[in-house]
């Protein structure tokens, strides 16, 4: 669908000029000296000829078919100017111009003019407010940059064109190769998902690059990119994440929520990599220049420098890499060729005075080792280093495995043009062994997700249990209520499965007291109010209440609290709970993002989820394997998994639990947030002490 915007027979670029210091000269000219094979038509109502090509007053004057317009005209009449692509059948226009969205409210009515003249003409619109596109393999160059990239296999979108200036600027310094390059711009049409999924087709990019500040359609994104990565590697650096103007969330999920957690949640699920910055992001691409990926996370480190390759040692046991000792055949073999003050294990160390052969020793028989997934080769240019047939023997050796080999040649004037020759021939190389460990890692966990077995997601959908629900919402709903407090939210969540302690509801100190002592000492009470959510802020709660006449206390004070501090509320009476003793406790929760829906939380629970905020997050609906995924994911998950001795606790019964909240959010959208807070986990099975649903409100 993107064909004529990447591979034009012909182009016509509107308001080309003959002033260099113009852009719509800057576009002609690039296209020209960059050698672009297709038709140009300039197109200047003052001119008759610009750079040596006959000019046209009009595109629809060229009485030609023409594919692509580039278009360079002062915003107020790009509207005519799309109308007159329209008229000439032209499929697909880069608008270049500025002055739009980005400029006030008669740029925003302009930009929304375009897009409709787009969608209701079927064109294909990029930018307006944007730098141009770049396809290297066509050697088209539709952009006013100074300069043209070096081909190569990694496509880079970026909705800056700023920084797409100055890291298409970068990458020419750099020899950095790419297929494609587009600058965004506002985004008003085509978006970073839609060449996402162009890519994901593209025999020219193996690599899809990023730089984004938002998505336009979240639920789109996370469809497309979970197919892509799947085929690809997609690496993105998310700007624009900060919680400034947040809106105050009123739920514990909420209050640790925000745009920057759904954009990573979003990332994971996707199996997106996120770029910490513009370093970071080509560092990444680097890693994956190689096209190969390990089977596995065992890794051998290859060193003529002690400190480096304890470095080294240090980086992969933080990122929980493997680093196996070799085969008992394998070390014997190498033992017998390397000096005898060499360290054989891993790290192997080779020693300073290490000559390109005994790399060669090493390299050759470990790619063949059982136990070995990648190897980091680590080179410092010592006096007696051969630097320049060490790089011969990496690439040389890489060209026989599968295995992942990644350099690392530390320095600077000896060691660069050994580099050049690795990077000529796709062999990753880092000036420090923490990128390069990192590099590694990073291909590991990518090659897991892309083997990771796929299970769907649940929905109680013409289930038992989901009419209930249902109609319980509609009736709250249609009440002009927006809140459903402890007792509703558990007749709710009951129909997904999880289970409540018992208990029944008093209306008199008296009946407190009896239900009490026929559900067992101790007991919980608190008051039973549709009007009263935060039970406790109202001194509505009573914990180990152990005898009739406490119930009887307990009840008199809890009905006081809750008149003296709401006067206005209905009080229906007192709820008085069996009370749980052991377990775990831990929070389930969802709250609602603008672009991505809803998002789920878990974490240890009770009163310390917003003080040690050790959370994970997942965009709805979420699978069983991701909601193993968040369990392993927070820091005090070995405090679930049985610390110092303890039992562990039942994991499956949490997992659970995030499927079914999953579920009910997925089955019932209008709810905004929800918390279950705390869910008691036992050795076998958990419940739910406290639940409270938010829904979305209604315009009336």
């Amino acid at each position: 669908m993107l064909e004529s915007l990447f591979n034009p027979k012909s182009i016509a670029v509107i308001g080309a000029s003959r002033e260099p210091q113009k852009v719509g000269y800057a576009v002609m000219n690039n296209l020209i000296r960059f050698n672009y094979r297709g038709k140009l038509y300039p197109i200047n109502p003052s001119a008759s000829e610009i750079l040596g090509l006959k000019a046209y007053q009009k595109v629809s004057a060229a009485g030609e078919n023409i594919d692509l317009a580039v278009i360079a005209v002062p915003a107020r009449f790009v509207p005519e100017t799309i109308m007159d692509c329209v008229a000439a059948g032209i499929s697909s226009a880069v608008i270049l111009s500025a002055g739009f969205k980005e400029a006030g409210p008669e740029g925003v009515r302009l930009e929304g003019d375009i897009k409709k003249i787009g969608r209701d003409n079927n064109i294909r619109i990029l930018g307006p407010n944007c730098l141009g596109i770049i396809n290297t393999v066509n050697d088209m160059n539709a952009t006013f940059a100074a300069g043209m990239l070096p081909r190569g296999r990694n496509a880079f979108f970026s909705q800056s064109g700023a920084l797409g200036i100055a890291i298409l600027d970068w990458a020419i310094g750099n020899r950095m190769g790419f297929s494609k390059f587009i600058s965004l711009g506002n985004k008003t049409d085509l978006n970073e998902i839609d060449f996402i999924e162009y890519f994901i087709n593209d025999p020219d990019t193996d690599i899809i690059l990023g730089y984004i500040e938002d998505v336009v359609d979240g639920k789109r994104f996370l469809n497309i990119a979970e197919k892509a990565t799947k085929i690809k590697p997609i690496i993105l650096l998310k700007s624009g994440g900060t919680e400034a103007g947040a809106r105050a969330a009123s739920s514990h999920t909420g209050a640790l929520a925000g745009s920057e957690i759904a954009f990573s949640a979003a990332f994971k699920q996707t199996g997106v990599i996120r770029a910490k910055g513009i370093e970071d992001l080509f560092d990444a691409a680097l890693a994956f220049s190689g096209g190969k990926l390990p089977a596995g996370d065992r890794l051998l480190i290859i060193t003529n420098a002690g400190g480096p390759g304890i470095i080294a040692a240090d980086t992969s046991e933080k990122l929980g890499l493997k680093l196996p000792q070799m085969s008992k055949n394998t070390i014997e073999a190498m033992s017998a060729l390397l000096p005898k003050n060499a360290s054989l294990y891993n790290p192997v160390d080779i020693i300073g005075d290490a000559n390109s052969e005994r790399y060669a020793v090493v390299l050759n028989k470990a790619i063949s080792d059982p136990n070995v997934d990648g190897i980091i080769v680590i080179l410092t240019p010592q006096a007696m280093t051969d630097v320049e047939n060490t790089a011969q023997i990496i690439i040389e050796t890489s060209e026989k495995t599968e295995r992942s080999v990644i350099a690392s040649f530390m320095g600077e004037m000896r060691v660069r043009e050994s580099i050049e020759r690795l990077k000529a021939r796709a062999i990753p190389n880092f000036s420090y062994p923490e990128t390069a460990i990192a590099a590694f890692k990073r291909l590991h966990d990518y090659n897991v997700w892309r083997h990771a077995e796929e299970d769907a997601p649940i929905s109680k959908r013409g289930m038992a249990g989901f009419d209930a629900v249902k109609d319980a919402i509609n009736s709250l709903l249609q009440s002009g209520r927006y809140e459903a407090g402890e007792d509703t939210a558990m007749a709710i969540l009951s129909h997904y499965g999880f289970t409540f302690p018992q208990r029944e509801i008093a209306r008199s100190a008296k009946e407190a007291a009896v239900i009490a002592e026929r559900i067992g000492f101790p007991v919980v009470m608190k008051i039973s109010s549709p009007d009263i959510l935060h039970k406790t802020d109202v001194g509505g709660v009573k914990l180990n209440v152990n005898s009739e006449a406490a119930a009887e206390d307990a009840f008199t004070e809890i009905t006081s609290n809750a008149k003296r501090f709401m006067p206005g509320a209905f009080i229906q009476g007192v709820m008085v709970y069996e009370m749980i003793k052991g377990g775990k406790e831990v929070i389930l929760g969802v709250t609602y993002d603008r672009t991505f829906g809803h998002m789920i939380m878990f974490g240890l629970g009770g009163i310390y989820v917003e003080v040690l905020k050790d959370v994970s997050f997942r965009i709805a609906p979420v699978s069983r394997s991701e909601a193993v995924s968040m369990i392993n994911e927070i820091k005090t998950s070995a405090i679930l998994k049985g610390a110092r001795g303890e039992r562990p606790v039942d994991i499956d019964a949490i997992v659970s639990g995030i499927s079914s909240v999953s579920a009910l959010v997925s089955d019932f959208p209008m709810i905004r947030e929800l918390d279950v807070n705390p869910l008691v986990v036992m050795n076998k099975g958990a419940i739910a002490i406290d639940a409270r649903i938010i829904f979305e409100r209604r315009e009336t």
